[in-house]
């Protein structure tokens, strides 16, 4: 898939000294990253080399003006030992929507699925098995030394990886998220809110830090025309299930188009559990929890695959669901889409895509 890898190993990898039990979230990159830039009109120079600084000069362009675009998804290696990665083509489209909306030259789809495959396969050994799984970044930033308000002309597209370890959260509690009416995630029409952007994300830090410092874990998003209309949870989709019924809110350019969100609606449907995407107040929220039908609340994310919410603070009164913490819903689908994702359960929609063999298959073909 590409023809012109280079690929340069370390010396020594920094495998055998980790401790994949006191990893913290984001701090420990594998050995290698890919790395290719774009200039003269192409894409180029494709590589897998050790993971380290690239060169950035002071008057880039997404320094300046946040010209830069990321995806997030992550690899698994199933209880077969075979290495899979999650629905990459909905990565790669949604990469090359984000591109587009920030004046990026987009990377097609089989050089963005190749790339993947070629880094993931010489840093195979940094993916332990269940329930650790490896967090793939892929980002495209601008790297003109310029500084007039126009798109680049040279890019730089990396891929770093880092092992990370189950999120799901089991202890009967749940995230607990702060309703947020003061600021604003995105704009209510043309903004960069469907846009896997870092421009996207700094305007959530001041909510979320202000939010833990309180002691919850996030902050719930409302819409930033009325205030009313539930958005996002944090950085992640959010579900409701009210009085028998699963609710989330539309697209509709605020919100990032989650690819764990479409595979649990497909996944629900399949039940005969039809979901509704529609606007959701806070209010109807409230309103439920007092009348006893707010059975569970879930939010969808790579990393955290389903997560329960376990209470909403709205203008300083919690807002809880009557049910259990996970719910049975949140529950199921979280053992179904991680059973997909490591082998474990039919991938009945040819969600996965197999970057290394299980080890009896390779065996087999040395053989």
């Amino acid at each position: 898939m590409l023809p012109s890898l280079k690929i340069t190993k370390v010396a020594q990898s920094r495998l055998p000294g980790l401790d994949i039990d006191t990893l913290v979230f984001g701090e420990t990159f594998s050995d290698h990253m890919f790395t290719m830039v774009y200039e003269d009109g192409a894409w180029q120079n494709p590589e897998v080399v050790p993971y380290g600084p690239v060169p950035v000069p002071p008057g880039a362009i997404s320094l300046h003006y946040a010209q830069a675009v990321f995806e997030g998804m992550k690899a698994y290696r199933g209880d077969d030992g075979a290495i899979r990665l999650f629905r990459p083509k909905r990565n790669a489209d949604r990469l090359i929507a984000s591109s587009e909306r920030l004046c990026i030259p987009p990377i097609d789809e089989e050089t963005f699925i190749g790339a993947l495959h070629a880094l993931i396969e010489v840093d195979a050994d940094w993916i332990a098995p269940p329930p650790y799984s490896l967090y793939v970044r892929p980002v495209v930033f601008s790297i003109e030394d310029h500084i007039e308000v126009r798109p680049s002309r040279r890019y730089r597209f990396c891929i770093i990886t880092t092992p990370v370890k189950a999120y799901f959260r089991d202890d009967g509690k749940g995230l607990s998220l702060k309703v947020e009416e003061d600021y604003t995630r995105a704009a209510p029409i043309g903004g960069l809110g469907a846009a896997k952007t870092g421009a996207n994300y700094a305007g959530t830090l001041m909510s979320a830090a202000a939010a833990r410092a309180e002691g919850f874990d996030q902050v719930l998003w409302l819409d930033g025309h009325e205030r009313r209309f539930v958005e996002e949870a944090g950085l992640m989709n959010v579900f409701f299930k009210i009085d028998g019924r699963v609710i989330t809110p539309p697209l509709g350019g605020t919100i990032l188009p989650g690819i764990t969100r479409e595979s649990l609606i497909v996944l629900l449907g399949e039940r005969g559990q039809s979901v509704e995407e529609r606007a959701v107040d806070i209010d109807e929220v409230v309103e439920a929890a007092k009348a006893g039908q707010l059975e569970e609340i879930f939010a969808c994310g790579t990393a955290a695959v389903v997560a329960p919410i376990g209470r909403l603070n709205h203008r300083g009164r919690d807002i809880t669901p009557a049910g259990p913490i996970p719910g049975p819903v949140t529950q199921s689908l979280y053992d179904e889409l991680s059973g997909i994702q490591y082998g474990r359960v039919p991938d009945r929609h040819g969600w996965t895509d197999v970057v290394v063999p299980s080890e009896d298959r390779i065996t087999r073909r040395l053989a």
